[in-house]
Parts: C-alpha cells; structure tokens; sequence
C-alpha cells in the first residue's frame, strides 16, 4: 500500500512540479526506449546494442546505462506507459461502483486499438526473445504493484474488500492475466498481424475475457 506522509508543511506549487532535470530524465528516458523500439522494428530483436540505442537516441553509452540495464529493459517502457494509462480510466469511475467493476471498466476503456497496437506489436517479439520477455514480465508486474496501490487508495476504510487482504492483489492479478491470455489468443490466431481489423480483434478477445472475469466464470 502507498505510504503517505503526514506532514505537508513547506508543500508548494513549486516543489510539486516536476523541475527542469527531472523532464530532462524524462525526456532521455522517453528519446531511448522511441530509438529501441525503432530499432527492434528495422533490424529484429536480439540484433541491436545498447550503444546502437544510445546512438540512435543522441545519447552517451554512460547515459544510456544510468537508465536501463539493457536494450530490452528500454522496450519495457512502452508496456509501462500502457499499462499506466489504466490510473487515469480508474480514477474516473464513479465513487460507489464496486472496485471489480471500476477495474474491468477502466481496463475495457484502455483496450482501443490506437493504444493497443503498440503493446501488442512488443508482446509478439518477446515471444521470440527470452531477454525481452523478461523485462516486459517486470513491467506488467510494477503496474500491477501501482493499481494495487490506486485501489487501496480509493477503497473506503469501511468497504468489505478491505477485510480480505488478499481481495485487492488477487482482483488486478486476475485482470492482468486474463489481458495476457487476451493476448496470447491474438498471437495465436493472427501470428502477430497489426492491422486495424485484428486490433479490433484483440479488443474484443480482452473484453470477452474481462467478461468472464464479471461473471464469476459461469458460461
């Protein structure tokens, strides 16, 4: 759960912002993980360096290893920006809604084709790349970490769901897996193709399987 402090004293409007260094650290860490992905799309995954991304992105290699441990790691950004864009979709739901609902809404919300084509385009070369695959298993597992934390934010001290400590971890890790079963369905039916038609597809493959997430798994 997010730990807050109590203590807001000297909190300003200035020390919220984000200061100049860290949109700098932003803006590299966003300029790696768009010359990754450029990368893996020309030459294939496996094929490129850290210092090839590094290249690529204006760069040093030093910069380049302050960042992420690997060519691989930087694609993960891409999932994790994905995967973030739920917060905004929950937060949005009505404050009453059960917390099972406000989930597979926002999830639903979040499976348009326009941001879909992205996470799916990487979710196809992991599967042939044990490396990438890896670091886009950790990325799915820390948004995972940051919705358990929303929901626990939201849920009223009283709400039932707060009784049973495992209600929450198990509620977002049987949303993630069913958006990766979602997902290795569409690879298997369409071997990777990323046409608007298909990614309709894959929208309706994740809405069908967040469906049986809301039916208890009753046909």
């Amino acid at each position: 759960m997010t730990t807050r402090s109590s203590d807001t004293e000297g909190v300003t409007a200035e020390s919220v912002a984000p200061s100049r260094r860290e949109m700098n650290k932003q803006a590299n860490r966003r300029a790696m993980a768009d010359a990754a992905i450029e990368l893996v799309r020309s030459r294939g995954a496996g094929n490129f360096t850290a210092d090839d991304v590094a290249a690529a992105a204006g760069v040093s290699r030093r910069t380049f290893f302050n960042y992420f441990p690997s060519p691989e790691s930087a694609l993960a950004v891409h999932i994790e920006d994905f995967l973030d864009n739920v917060l905004p979709y929950f937060h949005q739901r009505p404050t009453g809604e059960p917390v099972v609902e406000s989930m597979l809404q926002a999830l639903t919300e979040l499976a348009d084709p326009a941001l879909l084509e992205r996470t799916a385009e990487l979710f196809q070369l992991a599967e042939d790349n044990p490396q990438m695959h890896r670091f886009q298993l950790e990325a799915w597992t820390r948004a995972e970490y940051k919705i358990v934390d929303a929901i626990d934010d939201r849920l009223d001290p009283a709400d039932p769901a707060r009784q049973h400590p495992l209600f929450v971890p198990a509620l977002v890790g049987s949303v993630f897996a069913s958006a990766r079963a979602a997902l290795s369905e569409w690879l298997r039916r369409t071997g990777g193709d990323l046409s608007p038609a298909s990614l309709s597809g894959l929208r309706e493959l994740l809405i069908a399987a967040f469906g049986h997430l809301r039916s208890g798994f009753h046909n």
